[in-house]
This record gives structure tokens, sequence and C-alpha cells, in this order.
């Protein structure tokens, strides 16, 4: 039998990237789909490349950012999760040190490449710092943590379409909205999975707070998603391509409340669904780039 690798025995770079998720994918591209959202539909699907370039990978710094700064504040409560005991700082592989170094090294970047932004783009990253800060304690003190969660995720629409026009508009704020109850819904889903772990140690989560109802609360923040983009392509006029993206991902959201509201899910599933809006995420995109370049 072969021995598993023990923690002492992963280069120290390896678990850097543990710390930073980029062993995961999903979490970091989910947070730049709506970025991506408001920088296409903003510039009417013809937005300057350097600034997208800029966009991703201060989406990139600023979710590795986020990621570490949460596990610096949950650091003693991530082993008692059955999903969170393998990260570097719950299992002691890294140490508290290194942990702030590289929280530190994150800002720094995403700080960087704020820079190339417009001053009001900048005023908002700086506004959205103590968002992602504070977004652990949350979890301690809030109800539903997930919503600020989601309003962190908010401003990645607001810094991104302000980063094309200087100002935001009525299409702005709907976008928001449409961010904001996109990722109430999914994120709630991935609570979901925690929620025995959560109720044993006193965290709070919106999976907890509307308990028996949590699937049909998902239910309801994939609606609003879906009536808040309608409204935003009508108002901009999007054309064929929008409309039919965002078909696909109403029925795709639709089978995931189906599955969320069966008697018994499986653990595997809240973390497919999760995965799942990924794609659903870039569907939408790759609508609204049709969509506002042929009307």
């Amino acid at each position: 039998m072969v021995n598993a690798v023990q923690p002492e025995q992963i280069p120290t770079w390896l678990k850097i990237i543990k710390l930073l998720r980029w062993d995961k994918p999903a979490g970091r591209l989910i947070l730049m789909i709506p970025a991506l959202w408001a920088v296409f539909l903003a510039a009417e699907g013809k937005p300057p490349l350097p600034l997208v370039g800029v966009i991703i990978l201060g989406t990139l710094a600023t979710s590795a950012a986020g990621c570490v700064i949460n596990d610096l504040w949950d650091r003693n409560i991530d082993p008692q999760v059955e999903r969170t005991r393998s990260r570097p700082l719950a299992a002691r592989a890294l140490s508290l040190k290194v942990g702030i170094i590289v929280a530190i090294a994150a800002l720094i970047c995403a700080a960087i490449l704020a820079f190339y932004l417009n001053w009001f783009s900048f005023f908002l990253c700086c506004l959205a710092v103590p968002v992602i800060v504070c977004y652990p304690l949350a979890k301690r003190i809030f109800p539903i943590p997930q919503l600020v969660l989601a309003i962190a995720w908010g401003f990645a629409v607001l810094i991104s379409w302000s980063a094309v026009t200087g100002n935001l508009t009525t299409s702005t704020w709907l976008l928001w909205a449409a961010t904001v109850s996109w990722t109430l819904g999914f994120d709630t889903v991935y609570a979901m999975s925690d929620r025995e772990d959560d109720r044993k140690i006193g965290v709070r989560s919106s999976a907890l707070f509307f308990g028996d109802y949590a699937a049909d609360a998902v239910g309801v923040f994939f609606a609003a998603t879906v009536a808040f983009l309608a409204y935003l392509g009508v108002i901009s006029s999007l054309g064929i391509g929008f409309w039919l993206a965002w078909g696909i991902a109403v029925v795709g959201w639709i089978w995931q409340y189906t599955r969320l509201r069966l008697p018994e899910v499986p653990k595997p599933v809240y973390a497919a669904i999760f995965r799942e809006n990924v794609w659903l995420g870039f569907i939408v995109l790759a609508g609204i780039v049709t969509g506002s370049l042929i009307r």
C-alpha cells in the first residue's frame, strides 16, 4: 500500500497554492464572471483588451486575498468542519505568519492593478476591502452572512462598469442586483453541505437561517436573478443572443432547484450545483457579448 503524503512532505509553494484556492478554479471564476458581465455590457460588447486583462487579474488577486483572509479568521473553526479541515492554516501546514504575508501580498497585487483604473473605480475598490475583510466575522454575528459575501461580489460589477464609463447607471444597478441575488443563491447551496457542522460549532449561514425552506430560498434568489437579467436585457436592447443564453440559464437554474427539492440530497450534489453555476455564468456572459454586438 502506498502511504498518503503527509502535510510536511508537500512543498511550501503547493501549500500556498492551496491556501489561495488556485487548485479550485470554480471559486475564482465565479467572482470573475460578474466583473466580465459588467465590463462587456458597459462597453457594448467591445471593451479595451488591456482593461479586460486588468479585471481578470484583479479578480484573481482579490479572490485569492479573500480566501486567505477567510482562512486566517477561521483557522480554529475550519478544523471542526469536514469540508475545510484540510485547508493549510486549519491543518497547521502553514503558519499564521505565512498566511498574513500571503494575504498582504495578494492585496498589494490587487492594489497595483487598481491603479490602472479611473479614480472612481479605485475608490470603489477601496470600499470593497472592508467588506472582504469583515465577511468571515459575519458568520459569527449575522444570520445571513451570504448576503455580506453577495455585496462583496456586487462590487465586481460596480468597479468594472465604472472602469468603462466612469459612472453608474440604472443598468449597472440592475446587473448588481442580479449578481447579488445569484450569489445568494449559489452560496446558500454551498452552505447547505455544511449545515450539520455549522450548527454544532455555532457558525451562522443562510442555509441554517432558512432551515427547511433553504431550497425554496435558493429558488427565489435564482428567480430574482432571472427577473433582473430580463429587465436588464429589455432596457439595454440586447439582441437575440442574450435571450437564448438567458433561456438556457433559466432552464439550468430550474433544474438545480428541482434537485435541491428532492427528499434526500447527497452532499456531492451541492458542490456540483456550485460548479454548474460557473458554466451558467459564462453562458450569460456569452449572451451579453453577442446580444450587445448583434442587436
